[in-house]
């Protein structure tokens, strides 16, 4: 099962960045692989997102962000510590 270690966070995202970036270079060399990209992760300040717009931007893809509320108040599936949820809430920043 997935245990959750922050020790390897920084780790988890360059391995994130660095498959979006390809999968973006793949469709930049082959049309038909990867028209849409979809990243589904945690962040909670626009900095965090800055190499993914620049990838965007290097690659020619348009970049959409979703907000995704907890309104069903389900737990962390990921076992996130609920202080750690409570940390990122505090931290959430919004461009509008």
């Amino acid at each position: 099962g997935y245990k959750f270690d922050a020790s390897k966070l920084r780790e988890a995202h360059e391995w994130c960045r660095n498959q979006v970036e390809t999968r973006m270079m793949d469709h930049q060399a082959n049309k038909q692989y990867y028209p849409e990209i979809v990243v589904s992760n945690t962040f909670t300040q626009e900095w965090e997102m800055k190499d993914y717009y620049e990838l965007a931007s290097k690659y020619g893809y348009r970049v959409h962000s979703l907000i995704v509320e907890n309104r069903h108040g389900n737990e962390s599936v990921h076992n996130v510590p609920a202080a750690s949820i409570g940390n990122m809430l505090h931290r959430f920043q919004i461009k509008l």
